[in-house]
């Protein structure tokens, strides 16, 4: 559409021009010199429907909007050249005098389209990659906006200038040549060709710059709107790649930053869970347990949190909520290094003095990861780490430790993995205990709903309780 307007919008222009500039062109019938301009025009524009456009729409994006400018500009040129061989050999006008004039006239309206229709290519190549997911490769010699700017102004700049001399020339030989013209009428031919061709020159800068601005607006939003979602954490975003000037070169190198953090988050998030795993094996060993347990017990609190998001713990359980539910909850008896072997190890049962001992180790927990933050500075995933060293072991009715809550009161990632510490401590064998089965467990949890367990957490393991079976199975711990 945009195309079509540039050509009806020149055929137009040159309809009225060749008379300003050519006073041979002036005594030729309107009709007559309007079907020279549809013809040349018409052949112009059935030649890039036919032949020009196909070839473009199959070549490779890189480079397309400079062959499609390059494209446009020679339809018009040919066009031009095709009208003033009309002029110069039927006609028999003159070439410098006539046919030059109107070829400048092609040339320059053959300038402005190529300009605007190939800024518009790169918009179409720019929205197209958004949708599919594509990027230009950004490679040999650019087009930088810089030397846009200077060949556009130059190019309207001498345009405009060229334009004036040949209206004042023409009107200056309708005067000197005794056309009996007062002078007042001479002044105002000369005002009124003026303002012609200043107001058709004004109209196509007008929309030359539209089409800059859109484009420029084009690149910022898409450029802003990757640097935004990397703010919000998106790392899988990229910016979209589509020009060979400076907005491209900095939406690839955008894209080379966002893969590097990307790389470098991932390495960092690997290097945090084994980290955690080995310092929360060191702890579990200690107590006769495997690292395996840390396995299990993750994974059990991540499947009930995925249930309970589906409810009215929505608001909170959301997906970056349960990863870090998962990343914490191997950290959850970090607090036992603190426990001394003797207390820690032994197979029977406690006396009340080392249970009161044994009660520490969710505050010693606590205040392991409290030095962490002191360090580091308060971060999500120790404020959440700390949350479930410290309340795992209380209880839905207040009988627990080490600081008696109960109810809501205890922080819901607490609740959760109480449940699935209690559970994987049943279903395993320790020096001091045969392992349970599934169904003695579940029997002994559904006892404890409403005192030792939030109710709302046992019945989300009723719910999910065939996937605890399969964690179970699938990190057993080896004989």
């Amino acid at each position: 559409m945009r195309a079509l307007a540039h050509y009806l919008f020149s055929s137009v222009i040159m309809l009225f021009y060749g008379g300003r500039v050519c006073p041979l062109i002036n005594q030729l019938a309107l009709e007559e010199w309007g079907v020279s301009v549809a013809v040349g025009m018409g052949a112009a524009w059935a030649l890039r429907g036919l032949a020009v456009s196909p070839r473009l729409e199959a070549s490779p994006a890189a480079g397309r909007p400079l062959r499609r400018a390059r494209a446009e500009f020679l339809l018009f040129l040919g066009a031009g050249l095709c009208l003033s061989a009309y002029n110069t050999f039927f006609l028999d006008f003159p070439v410098l005098s006539s046919s030059a004039k109107v070829l400048v006239g092609f040339v320059i309206l053959g300038g402005f389209a190529a300009a605007d229709l190939a800024l518009e290519e790169e918009r179409r190549i720019a929205r197209l990659f958004q949708r599919t997911n594509q990027e230009l490769l950004v490679a040999g010699r650019m087009f930088p906006l810089t030397r846009q700017f200077a060949l556009a102004a130059s190019f309207v700049l001498v345009s405009v200038v060229l334009v004036l001399f040949f209206i004042l020339v023409r009107d200056f030989d309708w005067v000197l040549g005794g056309e009996g013209a007062s002078l007042e009428l001479s002044l105002r031919s000369v005002l009124k060709e003026l303002a012609y061709v200043l107001a058709v020159a004004l109209a196509q800068i007008l929309n030359l710059i539209h089409s800059f601005s859109l484009n420029l607006r084009l690149a910022f939003d898409n450029e802003n709107g990757a640097l935004m979602r990397v703010a919000q954490g998106d790392l899988e975003t990229h910016a979209v790649v589509s020009s060979h000037n400076e907005f491209g070169l900095m939406a690839s190198y955008t894209n080379r930053m966002i893969a590097a953090l990307a790389e470098r988050t991932r390495d960092l998030a690997l290097t945090q869970e084994v980290t955690i795993i080995a310092l929360a094996s060191l702890a579990e060993t200690r107590d006769n347990e495997t690292g395996n347990h840390i396995l299990r017990t993750q994974r059990y609190v991540r499947v009930l949190a995925e249930h309970l998001a589906r409810g009215p713990q929505a608001g909170l359980l959301t997906p970056e909520y349960i990863d870090l539910l998962y990343q914490s909850a191997p950290l959850h008896d970090i607090g036992k290094v603190g426990i001394p072997d003797a207390i820690l190890l032994k197979p029977g049962r406690l006396d009340p003095d080392e249970f009161a001992i044994m009660q520490r180790h969710p505050q010693y927990g606590h205040d392991a990861l409290q030095a962490a933050v002191d360090r580091l500075g308060p971060t999500s995933f120790l404020r959440l780490a700390q949350e479930i060293a410290l309340a795992h072991h209380e209880k839905w009715d207040g009988g627990g430790y080490p600081n008696g809550l109960a109810a809501e009161a205890i922080p819901l990632s607490g609740r959760l993995m109480a449940l699935a510490d209690v559970y994987d401590a049943l279903i395993c064998k320790r020096v001091y205990k045969r392992a349970f089965s599934h169904e003695e467990t579940r029997s002994i949890i559904l006892e404890g709903r409403g005192s030792h367990f939030d109710p709302q957490v046992v019945d989300t393991f009723l719910a999910v309780e065939s996937q605890f079976l399969a964690i179970a199975a699938a990190f057993a711990d080896s004989e």
